[in-house]
């Protein structure tokens, strides 16, 4: 069998692969590679080939056998050939038969539920998704054609694992101005994000950097506690309150996580006693805080809550990501480590795979310096703002009965609900195209207390113009009063 890449880019538009294989010599075997490429939607309907001399000279074969193998397809319907056009992929109506007689036959074959699980719902009303269409593309592409010429060529080479030192700078100042983290650059490790500092932090096994059990609060991201669990890390979790997490139920743990500023998902942040007494608890018990400063930013009606690792570096690791103020496509986190813990880090994060993109590093310090990211941030305060007070004002016209919370900061608001009707709140919404969350789907399932029923109700999301329409369908799906 044989591989041929066809760089025929300046003619095509893009590199063709063929595998040439099978009896019947080149002729038959390149007809059956470009049919069987034409068949698997490899070469969509209207794409160009090259001509006959370039694939020809392309594969190292005559000129005649490419125009023998075109001339058979032509003939067979699987391509067209017109003059000055050149020879391009049909546009052959029984494919497209085939196609929707296949896609009948497997509905036909999948269940009801399956199919209303795979429709796209019509109104996005998820937690933990900031608003797409905002992203600053001009801004962004401004600082990253800056940061990529500015930047000395060893950026483009082997590196420090820790991450770029103008990022870790600009990181040092802003959180320093903005949360009131006390870091140095030396002590900030740069990651692709939350998930991927557990990944370093807890590692597999005795291997990690550390170890459980964990505390944790009773409600939170399922998909994090799974991720702990594939780590073999035991998760113990600590019940909730208008004050936040019970932290004085901490006993044994070696470690607690913590969403201090803005619980997430209930909303409300931690109690400044109960910020102490943490502390004071790491202190005692040698232990250390994971502090997931995951939506820090956004706040709307209350005074800026202070990064809890402000009080003391050394027992504190602050987590955070631009995943929530630019967009999760970015994939750059970083960690804000006590002195100890770096080098340990540094090591399990280990060469080169784990690192964050180093021009996305370059870009993401210069958007920070310039005052790129102050000014996207103030102005995505304000434009979600303005949606939270939507929802609110939705809610007071078409279902005065719901009780909204944590709605002083962040992107999303839960939704209190009478006992025993989220579950029917949540297919009546599936129902209606409107995607969100049930609050019981984030409850620790070793929690010996629950939040009540609610929805946790995402207001970044959805696009600006279809907004309105979405509020109307999610309150056309709250129970009665």
């Amino acid at each position: 069998m044989t591989e041929w890449w066809v760089n025929s880019a300046e003619r095509i538009g893009a590199d063709l692969y063929l595998e040439l294989s099978g009896p019947g010599g080149r002729r038959a075997a390149l007809t059956r590679a470009l049919r069987e490429a034409v068949r698997s939607g490899r070469l969509a309907p209207g794409t160009r080939l090259p001509p006959y001399r370039s694939l020809a000279a392309d594969l190292g074969v005559a000129r005649n056998t490419v125009a023998d193998a075109y001339a058979e397809l032509v003939a067979e319907g699987w391509l067209t050939a017109r003059q000055g056009s050149g020879t391009r992929v049909a546009d052959r109506a029984d494919h497209r038969a085939d196609h929707r007689a296949d896609t009948l036959r497997r509905a036909v074959r999948t269940p009801a539920k399956a199919l209303l699980r795979a429709r796209a719902p019509r109104h996005d009303l998820r937690q933990g998704r900031p608003d797409a269409s905002a992203f600053p593309r001009a801004a962004w592409s401004a600082c990253y054609r800056r940061a990529l010429q500015a930047a000395p060529s060893e950026a483009f080479g082997p590196g420090d694992p820790a991450g770029r030192r103008e990022l870790r700078e600009a990181l040092a100042e802003y959180l320093a101005r903005a949360r009131g983290v006390r870091a140095e650059p030396d002590r900030i490790v740069v990651c692709s994000g939350f998930a991927h500092a557990l990944r370093l932090l807890f590692g597999q096994g005795a291997g990690g950097v550390l170890r459980g059990p964990l505390g944790l609060e009773a409600y939170g991201l399922g998909f994090h506690r799974g991720l702990l669990g594939t780590a073999g890390v035991r998760t113990v979790p600590l019940p909730l309150d208008e004050h936040g997490a019970r932290v004085d139920l901490l006993g044994r743990e070696r470690a607690v996580l913590l969403t201090p500023a803005h619980q997430f998902p209930t909303g409300g942040p931690l109690h400044p006693e109960r910020r102490a007494a943490v502390i004071d608890w790491a202190r005692a018990r040698g232990a250390v805080v994971l502090e997931d400063d995951y939506d820090g930013e956004f706040r709307y009606d209350r005074k800026p809550v202070g990064a809890l690792q402000g009080l003391d570096p050394e027992r504190v690791i602050h987590l955070g990501s631009v995943s929530k103020s630019l967009s999760p496509a970015l994939r750059l986190g970083w960690m804000v480590l006590p002195e100890r813990y770096v080098e340990p880090v540094l090591a399990a994060k280990g060469e080169r795979e784990g690192w964050a993109s180093v021009p996305d590093q370059l870009a993401l310090a210069e958007f920070i310096v310039s005052g790129s990211y102050d000014r996207h941030v103030r102005r995505m305060r304000q434009r979600y703002r303005r949606r939270r007070d939507r929802l609110v004002a939705a809610l007071a016209e078409h279902a005065p009965h719901v009780e909204v919370t944590g709605i002083a900061a962040g992107l999303h608001a839960v939704l209190r609900l009478p006992p025993g009707t989220e579950q029917s709140a949540l297919k009546a919404a599936a129902w209606q195209g409107v995607a969100v969350d049930g609050l019981a789907a984030f409850r620790h399932p070793e929690a010996e207390t629950t939040a009540g029923d609610g929805l946790v109700v995402g207001y970044a999301a959805a696009a600006e113009h279809a907004y309105g329409a979405a509020l109307e369908a999610l309150c056309a799906v709250l129970p009665p009063g």
